[in-house]
């Protein structure tokens, strides 16, 4: 079986591409490169450079490599910056996931894991989101992730596409020191990098009606996310029952006070994080539980948060020093 992973030069998904080789399976990249970088994908992956905009490219490389199914992960994944961006978003989101079914359609590839999000949730005032929890994305990020699980049902009617889709939070950690998050938006890499220059990390908000006043948030490491994206490859290959949609949570929560503490004590660079005003729109608490996702994709937390904080301060030491 060939898996095509779009976006797999990126942080996620050249994961997923390391966890698709490890189960044996093939793996082909497609990826326009604006985030992702070409020495992200392990030697020997076939690389096609472009966008999946592109239709024509989608089905010359389906065809060339024989695709069997996809795993969809390129999109704009910038929940904030979507909402000054969001025409580029829906191109980028939904135009796109629309060309791709059109493209595995025409190509006879008939099954698709899709890496949607925990925003199409929006910020539900519960103690433990699930896959039934109400719909409200608060982004055009949201929105088009949410869009995008709907062109999969919508396919799966009309032409029988086998599908899920994988909601996820906040990604974090590295199963390879050759891969490192690169984005100037997510925590880790904000706070290491603060660190090095010698400025003090700053959190939005200690006032939460939470135990140590400070957001708290799902982060899981990427290699377990990987996981779960190959098991349900695997699941589909083998034609098993699945559910359209997972949420890949800890049922727990960590809070950002905690995850300071964390990066502290693995990078021995003590710090008191300056307290900056809460953002707008930022709720108290939102944590999944993972409970359908471990029924049916083996999926569990296999990584402390030390350990997420070592491996992506480790990598990122690593590329910095190559």
């Amino acid at each position: 079986m060939t898996w095509l992973v779009t976006g797999g030069a990126g942080y996620i998904g050249s994961h997923v591409v390391r966890a698709l080789i490890g189960a044996e399976l093939r793996a082909v990249v497609i990826d326009d490169l604006s985030t992702g970088r070409a020495d992200f994908i392990p030697a020997g992956v076939p690389f096609a450079r472009g966008s999946i905009l592109d239709i024509e490219l989608l089905m010359r490389t389906m065809r060339s490599h024989t695709v069997t199914g996809v795993i969809h992960i390129a999109g704009y994944k910038y929940a904030g910056v979507s909402v000054s961006r969001p025409l580029h978003t829906y191109e980028q989101n939904v135009t796109a996931t629309a060309g791709l079914l059109a493209a595995m359609q025409n190509c006879a590839v008939d099954r698709i894991v899709f890496s949607s999000s925990a925003a199409v949730y929006g910020t539900p005032d519960v103690d433990l989101v699930t896959e039934d929890t109400p719909k409200d994305p608060q982004s055009p990020y949201g929105e088009s992730k949410l869009i995008g699980e709907w062109l999969l049902r919508d396919q799966a009617v009309a032409v029988g596409l086998r599908h899920t889709s994988l909601r996820y939070f906040n990604v974090v950690g590295s199963g390879d020191d050759g891969v490192y998050d690169v984005s100037p938006h997510n925590l880790f890499p904000l706070v290491f990098e603060a660190l090095v220059a010698g400025r003090t990390p700053q959190i939005n908000g200690n006032d939460y009606p939470t135990p140590d006043g400070t957001n708290v948030r799902d982060y899981l490491h990427v290699a377990d996310l990987a996981q779960a994206h190959v098991a349900a490859a695997l699941r589909l290959d083998a034609g098993t029952a699945i559910e359209p949609a997972y949420n890949l949570g800890s049922g727990n929560g960590v809070s950002v006070g905690e995850i300071m503490a964390a990066i502290a004590a693995v990078t021995g660079i003590g710090f008191t994080p300056q307290i900056a005003p809460r953002r707008a729109g930022d709720p108290a608490r939102i944590v999944a539980g993972g409970e359908l996702a471990a029924r049916d994709l083996d999926w569990k937390m296999r990584h402390s948060i030390a350990e997420m904080v070592q491996s992506a301060w480790q990598a990122r030491n690593a590329a910095v020093s190559d």
